[in-house]
């Protein structure tokens, strides 16, 4: 009897073990909870909506005035105070006296010219008497009307080849031109302003020794300048001798309105482009000032405009689909200083607006409207 029970004791002892072994086995087996996959990359997008592109040429350009002129001494000489201070600045009328050179001694020499000459002709007067008497009375009026004090009269003409030859054999040509190259030098001590303009540059003050070739000053016509600027040779048929384009200073505060005057025949073999002058005028401009220059081209159909930030690999752009980056090929139609136009986008695309560093082929990102414009 006790052996029956034994057993019955041992088959429930096992039973029971199998159970709770099989209880444990099950619960080691827990599912996963499943977790959503969260997005941290946020891309900004616009919606692509191709049309016609203006192609606008940019260029920047150093403003020179179109009548410039460096002042060189031609005699040597003090300089002298005159009406306006020789300074920076100083404006001059056409005509106005600029710079005064002391010339006392030079033209107390052309006064004694002027005499040797009048004596000379002074000295030929019998002589014209009694072998030309039909010339005599325009000689005679001539030294009554010669004044050393004034611009010598130019010398009676001869009536024949005699005349001319007697004149000449007496040295009365040669003394007069001498006298005359006297009074164009004379002209040189004072320099007078060919036009309206101001002075940019001052080098002497009044006092001072001026020597021959020295640079004085620097004079310029503040109405009128020019900028020359360098083109594309690939543009070349922009670029029309009449043609109007516009042009800003760097904060792009202000514009004007210029005009094509003058295009180099020659392309630099260094930087392939053409050199175009381009004169231009108005209030608020100023000699060695940098302009922008803005050339008008062709427009491009079926285009759109990006900014060159957002250019991968020279010739791909971001769009997104189903919340992930596809890299997709452009074509390249002009390229800007900050943009490009591009074709080859479908309208309705969304096109990243704003770059994502580290971004690539098929990132998973979480789009915004980008409502720039």
């Amino acid at each position: 009897m006790r052996k029956l029970v034994s057993i019955i004791l041992s088959v429930i002892l096992l039973v029971a073990a199998f159970f709770l072994a099989k209880y444990l086995i099950a619960n080691k087996k827990k599912s996963k909870p499943l977790t959503e996959k969260i997005i941290n990359t946020a891309a900004y997008t616009k919606t692509v909506k191709n049309s016609t592109i203006p192609v606008r040429i940019s260029t920047t350009g150093n403003l020179v005035a179109k009548n410039k002129i460096d002042l060189y001494a031609e005699v040597q000489g003090v300089l002298e105070v005159s009406k306006k201070d020789f300074k920076q600045g100083t404006h001059y009328l056409k005509g106005e006296t600029i710079i005064k050179i002391n010339s006392d001694e030079f033209n107390a020499n052309l006064q004694a010219q002027k005499s040797n000459l009048f004596n000379a002709i002074t000295t030929i007067m019998p002589d014209i008497r009694l072998d030309y008497p039909n010339e005599y009375a325009k000689w005679q009026t001539y030294l009554q009307n010669f004044d050393i004090n004034k611009e010598i009269q130019k010398l009676p003409k001869a009536n024949s080849e005699k005349e001319k030859y007697f004149i000449s054999g007496r040295g009365i040509t040669s003394a007069y031109y001498n006298v005359k190259n006297l009074e164009v030098k004379l002209n040189k001590y004072n320099l007078k302003a060919p036009f309206n303009g101001i002075l940019t540059e001052s080098l002497v003050t009044p006092g001072t020794l001026i020597r021959q070739g020295q640079k004085l000053g620097e004079f310029i016509n503040p109405s009128i300048y020019e900028v020359s600027v360098s083109v594309k040779s690939e543009y070349r048929d922009l670029l029309e001798i009449g043609k109007k384009v516009e042009l800003y200073n760097l904060e792009k505060t202000k514009n004007w309105i210029g005009k094509v005057i003058r295009i180099n025949g020659k392309v630099d073999t260094a930087t392939q482009t053409i050199k175009a002058f381009i004169q231009v005028n108005g209030k608020d401009l100023k000699d060695g000032q940098y302009l922008e220059v803005i050339l008008h081209a062709k427009p491009e159909n079926n285009a759109l405009e990006v900014g060159r930030n957002l250019l991968i690999n020279n010739s791909n752009l971001y769009i997104v689909e189903d919340s992930k980056l596809s890299l997709t090929p452009v074509s390249i139609v002009f390229e800007n200083k900050d943009s490009l136009i591009v074709k080859g986008l479908k309208d309705g695309a969304q096109l990243l607006s704003k770059p994502i560093p580290g971004a690539f082929d098929g990132m998973l990102v979480k789009t915004f409207k980008d409502n720039k414009r």
